[in-house]
């Protein structure tokens, strides 16, 4: 039995419900829990090695590289019914609208550094780096996460239905396909 249909199993019947009815919800709040995941190493990685002197660069390229690792999620399992559109097409808008959450994402960091001056030598390292986190990686986040799900549903992924789940040999189903 999958993880998440064991972890659904043992839920109460009302949860396990309301879990199944937004399970695309769901889904898409897990890719993006992954992604944050992505984006926080890479961000960290960068901004204390090659870009130390750039620390918006550095969220900026971590939260590009997370955006392609979002779109094959999203495309293949939170929204892999939803369609209505050319490959190229929804790339297309995928990536368009990503653009716009990352500037979603980066503008509280762009505050916190740049209008309230939240970094050294105003603050100390440790209140630049609880402010950067603070605004860049949970605010930001959280702006771009509630602008993308409206924005993927509403154009890149608008018709429900429109694909069938690809069947394979031997499917690794979340449970979370199918109503219990």
């Amino acid at each position: 039995m999958p993880f998440v249909r064991r972890v659904l199993s043992v839920l109460p019947a009302p949860v396990r419900a309301n879990a199944l009815k937004h399970r695309e919800a769901l889904k898409f709040l897990f890719v993006g829990g992954t992604c944050f995941l992505v984006t926080s190493a890479l961000n960290y990685t960068l901004k204390f090695t090659v870009l130390k002197a750039k620390p918006v660069t550095a969220l900026v390229v971590a939260t590009i590289v997370a955006t392609i690792v979002s779109y094959v999620l999203n495309r293949e399992w939170s929204f892999s019914t939803r369609g209505g559109r050319e490959r190229h097409h929804e790339a297309a808008l995928f990536f368009l609208i990503s653009g716009i959450g990352v500037a979603l994402n980066s503008l509280p960091y762009v505050i916190s550094r740049y209008v309230l001056h939240l970094q050294v030598p105003q603050v100390s390292l440790l209140v630049q780096e609880t402010a950067d986190f603070v605004s860049g990686m949970i605010i930001g986040t959280l702006i771009a996460m509630v602008f993308r799900f409206w924005a993927f549903r509403r154009w890149v992924f608008p018709t429900e239905g429109e694909r069938k789940p690809k069947a394979s040999k031997k499917r690794h189903d979340s449970g979370f396909d199918q109503a219990a």
